[in-house]
């Protein structure tokens, strides 16, 4: 009798160790709660705190994502370096900051998957700002305005953005400019290509009639090539372009902004902004 009392409270004993282990999310005893603890975007511990800034300067390198073809905002030149405005103001920026800049070239298409997986630190490289990148991403202050307009051959028929109608325009996939022009109810065939530079190389080849870009990009590229492009003196949707972080990385974003301001303050801006297009057309403040 006293034997069997014994057994039974030893087996009440083990029951709530039995019903925790029943309701483990796998084999190994961890709950659901502590499997979703332990993932994160790798810049903020278990009690929310921001690590961004200190990860990179723990790293000692800043990782900037662009696509490498973008002039003269980040492309690559004909010695295979990757160069640009942008990449001149980066480069400033992580001088000041003691850390080295890593230029990582992405899909453009794919950017934002490339930054929450923490392959990059920030996307900087003529990023347009519309409200869908606003909700995804934690944006730095508009750095630039960019007008969204037409390019033709200059021998072209095409005079005016109704003259398009019927006609073929090719935009970068992935970009603020396709989603502009699949939303502006022209009446055109979209041919929608991986880089600027393959659009303006199917306008010399006479495979579209038009492209559909920035104006930064198209002014530079008429003003270094010689090039017979035109501008169709009615574009779309004027931009401003900023500088994308992860949502949560506000520590980073915040230190770079200042940089930024410190460096309008002092002049390097303007010393850099002159260097590629003969003055200072930056809105940093």
């Amino acid at each position: 009798m006293k034997k069997n009392l014994i057994k039974a409270l030893a087996a009440l004993a083990l029951a709530p160790a039995m019903l925790l282990a029943g309701c483990s999310s796998d084999g190994n005893g961890d709950t659901p709660e502590n499997t979703s603890a332990a993932v994160n975007d790798g810049n903020s511990d278990g009690a929310g705190e921001d690590k961004s800034l200190q990860n990179v300067i723990d790293s000692g390198k800043f990782v900037l994502g662009l696509d490498a073809t973008f002039k003269p905002m980040g492309f690559t030149d004909e010695q295979d370096n990757i160069v640009g405005f942008d990449i001149d103001l980066a480069e400033e920026v992580c001088s000041r900051l003691g850390v080295e800049l890593v230029k990582q070239p992405v899909d453009w298409d794919t950017k934002e998957q490339d930054l929450n997986a923490g392959k990059i630190d920030c996307i900087w490289n003529g990023l347009s700002i519309n409200e869908e990148r606003q909700e995804i991403m934690n944006l730095s202050d508009p750095y630039m305005k960019n007008d969204m307009i037409f390019v033709v051959k200059k021998d072209s028929e095409i005079a005016t953005q109704a003259d398009l109608d019927g006609k073929a325009v090719a935009v970068q996939s992935g970009s603020t400019a396709q989603e502009i022009l699949n939303e502006s109810g022209l009446n055109i065939t979209a041919t929608e290509l991986a880089t600027n530079v393959e659009c303006l190389q199917q306008l010399d080849l006479d495979l579209v009639d038009a492209v559909f870009l920035d104006s930064v990009v198209a002014n530079y590229e008429i003003s270094t090539t010689g090039k017979d492009y035109a501008i169709l003196p009615d574009g779309l949707s004027p931009e401003e372009y900023a500088i994308g972080f992860r949502k949560g990385d506000q520590a980073l974003r915040d230190e770079v902004q200042k940089i930024l301001s410190e460096m309008k303050a002092d002049g390097k801006v303007e010393e850099i902004s002159t260097k590629w297009f003969g003055s200072d057309i930056t809105t940093i403040k």
